[in-house]
């Protein structure tokens, strides 16, 4: 089942391009969550049905309680951080055994076709990063793996819209920075264009992400290549908090963000992550408010 969260409501699609508005009392998908779940979705009576390209959509959950982001966990990126590193002049360093992950601040999702606002005090080298979303369905403390999938609503994609010098001065031991807030800067959590219940996908997960900046590929990988496998990482976040309906869970990131080739966001930038089976989130890139800056030539 295929849901969105729409400036008119909730809607099913139905059928290809056409989606269902449904007499549901909330006003999204994650209210809806936090209330009867997604079985209420399927049995709604249907108020009327409108052309997808005609409805202005919103982010799947406007406000999660929590965004957790989950680092290194594609071995294609795994393996050119190592190279980074060592490039660096820091060939010891090892990768973590156990999934690495921070929480970020929910405010800074935003809705499919919203822009990416390159902030003031961090606007020179912002970074695409293109991710698989799981979103929690029903509350899960400390679960096993075996039984961590049954607690999901479905997945979404992401961009996990990351300010790198504020990310290296943290991993530099700056106590003035944290990576949270690196990745917490309002717009930076671009979410959509729908939420893919989880009967609609194989198992164990195996989809197609590629990234777009103005229509040229920078990632392109298979969810097969987890380090860490959804229900394991479903099941290890939960041990350190309540995952609650409406959270969300960013899956970690393929080789080729941009902080490896020093091509970083600018104003006028397309971004578009594609996730086979989900669809496509499309998101420019804009000037902090008030900023002089030279539109991107590429845009």
């Amino acid at each position: 089942m295929r849901l969105y969260s729409t400036a008119l409501g909730i809607a099913r699609e139905d059928s290809p391009g056409v989606l269902s508005l449904l007499d549901l009392d909330v006003a999204d998908l994650g209210a809806l969550l936090r209330g009867p779940g997604t079985a209420a979705a399927r049995t709604a009576a249907v108020l009327r049905q409108v052309a997808l390209d005609e409805v202005r959509l919103l982010a799947p959950v406007r406000r999660p309680g929590k965004v957790l982001i989950v680092g290194l966990n594609y071995r294609s990126h795994a393996e050119e951080a190592l190279e980074m590193f060592a490039a660096m002049g820091r060939p010891g360093i090892t990768l973590p055994a156990e999934p690495n992950f921070q929480v970020v601040a929910g405010s800074a999702v935003v809705a499919p076709g919203e822009d990416i606002r390159l902030p003031a005090v961090a606007a020179g080298e912002v970074d695409y990063e293109g991710e698989v979303a799981a979103v929690i369905g029903t509350p899960a403390t400390a679960v096993r793996a075996a039984d961590a999938l049954d607690h999901l609503a479905g997945l979404t994609v992401a961009n996990d819209v990351s300010a790198r010098d504020i990310q290296h001065r943290a991993i530099s031991g700056d106590p003035t920075a944290s990576i949270g807030v690196s990745k917490s800067f309002d717009t930076f959590k671009p979410l959509g264009p729908c939420l893919v219940t989880p009967d609609e996908f194989p198992e164990p997960l195996d989809l197609r992400l590629r990234t777009r900046v103005n229509g040229e590929l920078r990632q392109s990988d298979r969810t097969s290549g987890f380090i860490h496998d959804l229900a394991e990482l479903v099941s290890y976040l939960s041990r350190y908090q309540t995952l609650e309906p409406g959270d969300v869970i960013l899956t970690g990131t393929p080789r080729g963000a941009g902080v490896f080739s020093g091509r970083h966001l600018r104003p006028g930038d397309l971004v578009e992550v594609e996730v086979e089976r989900i669809g496509t989130l499309r998101n420019r890139v804009a000037a902090a408010p008030g900023a002089t800056a030279t539109v991107s030539p590429a845009a």
